[in-house]
């Protein structure tokens, strides 16, 4: 039996003792708090199946968030959530699944012909490439020049409670560091930002890390992609290591989702496993960041 001033004071050794490895150094504090890891992904990735079933396949896996696409590479989903499903349509798959609209990619069609519905279903990000390429000396002119064109869907975007993300891609306005530099200084709407691709960086061995640094907070979507074959596209299939890349996100406090994807077309069930491998392999890294 012990008093309770001894009780304390044992307590109080042991709390000590706790702190202290066996070299008197600081204790391991276990692993540290990690940046919050919130994943989507694009509907593209079973356009072989109906949006209800692509919803509830991607809600299934683990994911938060869909990526709605349009009619690129046969995809049929978004025009059909326009033409048969409609806003209260669409909110009420999503609410059936527990998955929260992310984005739509309009490459096909364009961000003016889905800016209502993308507003009605509880707004979110519209994805789209940019402009062709232009000479290194006419960088700034062009950018200052597209950023007038998108004026109108600046607008839309904010009439409809939305965001617009322009693409970088290979052989475009968009696509190395430069630019990206230039987007960020003239862009003066926070309703516009980037939407990265590793993918096209990796292309012309662009660092992705200061492309995220350049990006800051108007990086709006990230495309958790890199350039490889097949399935190897996909975060923990192919060779690149996705760790400094989350870790570039967490320094700029990304506030929207990480994205896992890839051109290409497997069988469902394929994907299915493809992307749980994918899944775990983020929120480990994740863990460690």
């Amino acid at each position: 039996m012990i008093n309770r001033r001894q009780f304390i004071a044992g307590s109080a050794l042991t709390l000590a003792a706790s702190a202290l490895d066996v070299c008197g150094h600081p204790a391991d504090p276990g692993p540290r708090a990690s940046h919050p890891l919130r994943l989507a992904t694009s509907s593209i990735l079973f356009k072989d199946l109906p949006i209800e079933q692509a919803c509830q396949r991607i809600a299934g896996l683990g994911f938060e968030a869909i990526d709605i696409w349009c009619a690129y590479d046969n995809c049929p989903h978004l025009d059909d959530v326009l033409q048969r499903l409609g806003p209260d349509g669409l909110r009420e798959i999503l609410a059936r699944h527990k998955l929260k609209l992310y984005a739509f990619s309009t490459y096909v069609g364009g961000y003016a012909k889905y800016a209502e519905l993308l507003g009605k279903a509880g707004g979110g990000v519209a994805i789209q490439g940019s402009a062709g390429p232009c000479k290194p000396e006419e960088l700034t002119t062009r950018m200052r020049s597209f950023f007038e064109g998108l004026r109108p869907l600046v607008e839309l975007a904010e009439k409809n409670n939305s965001y617009l993300a322009i693409e970088n891609h290979g052989e475009a306005l968009l696509d190395g560091l430069d630019s990206f530099k230039a987007f960020v200084d003239l862009n003066r709407s926070s309703r516009l930002g980037i939407a990265l691709a590793p993918y096209h960086l990796q292309a012309r061995n662009a660092s992705v890390e200061e492309a995220i640094r350049i990006c800051g907070s108007q990086l709006l979507f990230f495309y958790a992609w890199q350039k490889a074959d097949g399935l190897g596209q996909l975060p923990g299939h192919g060779p690149a290591d996705f760790k400094p890349w989350l870790g570039a996100l967490a320094e700029q406090k990304y506030r929207w989702y990480v994205n896992p994807f890839m051109h290409g077309h497997v069988q469902p069930e394929i994907m299915d496993a493809a992307l749980v491998k994918s899944r775990d392999y983020l929120r480990g890294l994740a863990r460690a960041v």
